[in-house]
């Protein structure tokens, strides 16, 4: 059954022994990040610790913080409602197998489907509970006990926030998760990546803006019968909106609202790669097998979910840039300050006693290592749409899930490596992956030691590795520029004659079946005796 919000959310977590209730007065200042740390790190007791709600906050009486609620992978199953990643990837894989029904049989076998698919869809209500407490003025987000995380940290950050946005041009909703440092009672910095949605939504509002100006005129000259190198120009100088202009600098504003505290598949969409023209909130009913649903902000154009425990609504202006950062990232390093757009807040709702839901990010493993494992298998069909060789991917937790990518194909062609290395970087957010190695299907990605031993038997390092420019994470703190840098495709298949190698190639060592069924009938026998029972 879905969750219709936190609250439920944290119920089954209490029922399921997960949760774990704080009373010991802590501070949201470093004290909570060190705490939770310690426990997803924990060796004693389950893979990644409880779930924690701390109860007792230092400067913060009778607010309550929730953190590490999706620190394991079994909270990541039950969140999403399944008993292995698989079976979701699964379910999504028969939605997009379906084609164009032949006759009348076929059209009856969809009917059950296009049933349930028609409850995915978010509907707007009157009213939810994130309305009972509305502040027009007089609030602050000093009230809500936000984290400081680590000692290098610019200040306190919301680093769990589910942003909306609005693309300018074609009016759809974006829901991402972007940080958000506060710099003091009613304003943010906005850390939307340049390659997110939301940023490409701020970049389409700066265009629109220069392109018409403050009187309806082109406030930047167009030249050529497209009309467009005013946009051109614009996105030039300002680095896609990275920088101010010295003069001419496109004025206006664009709206965003923040949930914080949402149902945890409204949470996971809001991490979830999604196409272009897939709306989260879609992707969320798809998870919950029932709509989300949604209720107008106060003072902006935009939805939020109804039962999100707060609610910040406000504005970026397209003419202020600020300085946000450093902050300590899930890379296990401060990401470095940068300029981002100012999120001014213009009204906060929020439930009675909200719960803040936040989280940390550092070393892994981290909850975020959990979240990215079931993104990785979420990812994996979608993929498959455009690769069809594609078999399994692996993104290692340590490889922080934009460093390394492992991937097995099955070879059918010479050269088919390196075409799907160059696949995978042309997939959105996979665009950013550091190193990408392509095994054939004999190879468990799974399985390190596996991958490890084909790997390193298998290459010519010369031959077998291929380096490209392109886009490279924000966090990327060793690219030679920001946001701008090389990255590295190891063909390690086996290579055939059509590609140059005509070498004999090695068996690789097995023991034959009937030794293993003869050792098979005798092993209990040799396990006791060998005290390996």
């Amino acid at each position: 059954m879905p969750f219709d919000d936190l609250r439920q959310w944290i119920a089954a977590l209490d029922r399921a022994g997960d949760l774990k209730r704080i009373q010991t007065e802590v501070d949201p200042i470093l004290e909570i990040t060190e705490i939770a740390d310690r426990v997803s790190k924990s060796k004693i007791g389950k893979p990644g610790g409880s779930a924690l709600l701390f109860q007792n906050i230092k400067g913060h009486s009778g607010s309550q913080v929730l953190i590490n609620q999706f620190g394991s992978e079994a909270r990541m199953k039950l969140a999403l409602g399944v008993n292995s990643f698989d079976e979701f990837a699964e379910r999504i894989r028969v939605f997009m197998d379906l084609k164009s029904p032949q006759g009348l049989l076929d059209k009856l076998k969809m009917l059950p489907l296009l049933t349930e698919a028609g409850k995915f869809f978010p509907k707007t209500v009157p009213t939810g509970p994130c309305k009972e407490v509305i502040k027009h003025d007089n609030f602050s987000l000093l009230d809500f006990p936000i984290l400081q995380c680590w000692p290098q940290d610019a200040g306190r950050f919301i680093t769990l926030p589910c942003v909306t946005t609005r693309d300018p041009k074609s009016r759809k909703r974006n829901l991402g998760m972007y940080r958000l440092q506060v710099y003091d009672a009613c304003t943010t910095g906005a850390h939307w990546q340049r390659q997110k949605v939301a940023a490409e939504h701020y970049r389409q509002a700066l265009r629109n803006a220069g392109s018409a100006g403050k009187e309806g005129a082109p406030l930047l000259p167009s030249f050529g019968r497209s009309g467009n190198s005013a946009a051109v120009d614009l996105m030039a100088r300002t680095s896609g909106g990275q920088v101010l202009t010295p003069t001419s600098q496109p004025s206006g504003r664009m709206e965003v609202a923040v949930a914080i505290g949402t149902d945890p598949a409204v949470t996971f969409s809001a991490i979830v790669p999604a196409p272009p023209d897939v709306e989260e909130y879609l992707i969320a009913g798809f998870l919950r097998a029932a709509p989300v649903e949604l209720v107008r902000c106060e003072t902006v154009d935009l939805e939020v979910p109804a039962s999100s425990e707060i609610v910040l609504e406000g504005y970026v202006n397209l003419d202020e840039l600020r300085t946000e950062g450093p902050f300590g990232d899930h890379t296990g390093f401060y990401s470095l300050e940068d300029l981002y757009p100012v999120l001014h807040v213009t009204c906060i709702t929020h439930r009675k006693d909200p719960i803040y839901a936040t989280t940390i990010v550092g070393k892994p493993p981290m909850e975020d290592a959990y979240m990215g494992k079931a993104v990785e298998r979420v990812f994996l069909p979608l993929m498959r749409l455009t690769i069809p060789e594609l078999l399994d991917i692996n993104l290692p937790i340590e490889g922080v899930f934009h460093n390394l990518m492992i991937v097995s194909i099955r070879k059918s062609y010479p050269g088919q490596a390196r075409k799907v290395m160059n696949a995978v970087w042309s997939l959105g957010q996979a665009m950013f992956t550091k190193c990408i190695i392509v095994v054939d299907e004999d190879v468990d990605v799974q399985n390190i030691s596996d991958v490890t031993l084909k790997v390193l038997n298998h290459i010519d390092p010369e031959r077998d590795i291929q380096f490209t420019l392109g886009p490279v994470d924000s966090l990327d703190h060793a690219s030679r520029l920001a946001n701008y840098g090389s990255k590295m495709g190891i063909d390690a298949t086996r290579k055939w004659p059509t590609e140059g190698f005509n070498r004999p190639w090695p068996d690789e060592i097995v023991m034959d079946a009937k030794t293993k069924a003869l050792v098979d009938s005798k092993w209990k026998a040799l396990a006791k005796e060998l005290g390996i029972e």
